[in-house]
């Protein structure tokens, strides 16, 4: 009987869901590292001043360690996709004055980042 020759993946993934801090400023920072080589958004994201960079090098050092499950080579990756999207609000309210209340919204951001080999390496 003939073994079946196992199907290497294409891609890596790895995401944040819940994170304490809006689409927008995490979008601003994904914007930096979309379609670069990893040996290069790593160095970004680490002295980036965003406070949103700090969670997105953590998710993208997830999907490089999740590529290194389906025998990736490391210095071949790059990150092939990197998106957010909005979680849930955290509402809060703020009294103002003649007994007024006025809405704090709190969002939140579920970030994804996906990893692919370069095909001509």
């Amino acid at each position: 009987m003939a073994k079946k020759k196992e199907a290497k993946a294409e891609s890596a993934q790895a995401s944040a869901r819940f994170v304490r801090i809006s689409p927008t400023k995490v979008n601003r920072v994904l914007k930096l590292v979309r379609g670069k080589p990893v040996s290069e958004a790593m160095p970004i994201l680490r002295f980036s001043s965003a406070r949103a960079a700090r969670v997105v090098r953590k998710v993208l050092a997830s999907a490089i360690a999740n590529a290194d499950n389906f025998d990736m080579k490391q210095d071949s990756l790059y990150v092939a996709r990197a998106d957010v999207g909005p979680g849930p609000l955290l509402k809060r309210w703020h009294p103002r004055m003649r007994g007024q209340a006025f809405p704090i919204l709190h969002r939140t951001s579920h970030i994804t980042l996906v990893v692919r080999e370069k095909e001509g390496d």
